[in-house]
């Protein structure tokens, strides 16, 4: 046998032996921990956990990752319900046997049910949880105070109610608590104070009651706090203003909490985000907004602000909304229509008195919605919206508008110009909406076929044709 014949032999062998090691490289308990949480899933309609099989290797199944030791430290599983991505099942305690975990992302599967996971107190290396968008219910337990080596902890959009137990305070080492789409109920521990590293409180979308607490200057890294959605009362706490050099997102909206808008708020350096609408604010935006030069999104809509509204300097607006309040703006605030990036404009009741042929905004095309119903608004919208492509929706009943509506070219998702008067034909286009109302304008003629109720269309004395009567012979 020639030399390079014994080599290659021996490379055959060699990578032989290697494979079978590889096969076998599954640590006995991960595999059997694995395994046991798949025993627990009751449907896997689009086969997420078709890999894991029985004496093969658990460091190749899909979602899993292994370290150098070629023990489990990664558990990811991701749902997508449009694919039918989901799994439906309990979340087995077998996984307390994966001692290596450090990681574990159970995310919009949807149909995983059950009680808080207690098999986390039995990891002793974990640090990043996340159970998201499931079905998890029944109370986060006191015992939540052992998880103390974890980083990350978010049960997101489960179905857990009680209290906030006040053991999270324990819970030192965390940067994120994600506790928000759940059920739950009472106030916010006082012990939350206690995490100094926190860079992400997100408790909204619960039912939490009472005040806001005092005790913010705890927080010096605190980046994001989303408190929407709750039924918190009472006034805007005043140590939110020691976040002011690093807050980015503050959402406070739909909830009742009342007073003025603290001055305070106009000296956030970094504010992306500002969201508090459908509370009982009262009395004029600050002046100091003047200073908010960062923001991308700010909604008061629904509260009881009065004028003046500030003539604010935001570079790069995306969305604003200053809808349902007492102000009397007049024209549309100069820094939306100078921004490059404005995608949703909402100005219900705003007060505003302009003709719509004179509002040139910077850019056309990057507008998703624009609400300008409710206003003395007169002109015509088919300069704006015959030049926008990707329009989603555009509403502006209850206004003043006169125009033909054959002269729109119809590329929106939604329409509305109830209660104006416009004119002309409905285009046969309209049918390709998905909502439309056109009701008490002075439009004519017979309706082209659609799908739509006569509600849409009622109030215009000479349209006729399905769903409205039909129309009389000539």
């Amino acid at each position: 046998m020639h030399p390079p014949t014994v080599l290659l032999l021996s490379l055959t062998v060699l990578s032989s032996l290697c494979l079978a090691v590889t096969a076998a490289s599954c640590h006995p308990d991960d595999e059997a921990g694995l395994l046991g949480f798949k025993s627990g899933i009751t449907s896997d309609p689009s086969g997420l956990l078709s890999s894991w099989v029985s004496g093969s290797n658990c460091c190749q199944w899909s979602g899993i990752r292994c370290g150098t030791k070629n023990r489990v430290m990664t558990l990811a599983l991701y749902g997508c319900e449009e694919f039918n991505q989901t799994l439906k099942g309990t979340i087995s305690p077998s996984l307390a046997k994966l001692k290596y975990l450090d990681t574990i992302l159970l995310q919009n599967l949807k149909g995983l049910t059950g009680p808080f996971p207690n098999f986390l107190f039995k990891l002793p290396r974990i640090q990043t949880v996340f159970i998201i968008d499931n079905k998890l219910s029944g109370r986060i337990p006191n015992t939540i105070e052992k998880l103390t080596q974890v980083l990350y902890l978010s049960f997101q959009g489960n179905r857990f109610t009680g209290p906030i137990p006040s053991s999270v305070g324990e819970l030192t080492q965390l940067t994120e608590l994600n506790f928000g789409g759940n059920l739950l109920t009472g106030t916010i521990p006082d012990s939350i104070r206690q995490l100094k590293k926190l860079t992400d409180l997100i408790l909204e979308k619960n039912r939490l009651s009472g005040n806001l607490p005092d005790f913010f200057d705890s927080f010096p890294e605190l980046t994001t706090l989303k408190l929407s959605y709750n039924r918190f009362s009472g006034k805007i706490p005043g140590s939110i203003s020691s976040l002011s050099p690093q807050l980015e997102s503050l959402e406070l909206g739909h909830n009742n909490l009342r007073g003025k808008i603290p001055d305070f708020l106009g000296t956030f350096q970094a504010i992306v985000t500002l969201d508090l609408s459908w509370n009982h604010f009262s009395g004029v935006v600050p002046q100091s907004f003047l200073n908010l030069t960062t923001l991308f999104y700010l909604d008061l809509s629904h509260n009881s602000l009065e004028d003046p509204f500030p003539e604010m300097n935001v570079a790069i607006a995306l969305t604003l909304d200053l809808s349902y309040n007492n102000f009397h703006l007049k024209d549309i605030p100069s820094f939306v229509t100078s921004s490059p990036n404005m995608c949703d404009l909402r100005l219900v009741k705003c007060g505003l008195k302009i003709n719509l042929d004179d509002w040139k905004p910077q850019e056309y095309l990057s507008y998703y919605y624009i609400d300008l119903s409710e206003n003395d608004i007169t002109g015509s919208p088919v300069g704006f919206l015959n030049r926008t492509d990707s329009m989603l929706g555009f509403y502006a009943s209850g206004n003043k508008l006169k125009f033909d509506l054959e002269k729109l070219r119809i590329n929106v998702a939604e329409l509305d110009l109830s209660r104006n008067m416009v004119f002309g034909k409905v285009p046969e286009a309209i049918a390709q909406l998905q909502k439309v109302n056109l009701s008490h304008n002075r439009l004519c003629g017979q309706l082209p076929p659609t799908n739509f109720s006569a509600s849409a269309f009622a109030g215009n004395a000479c349209l006729c044709g399905a769903p409205l009567p039909p129309c009389k012979a000539a």
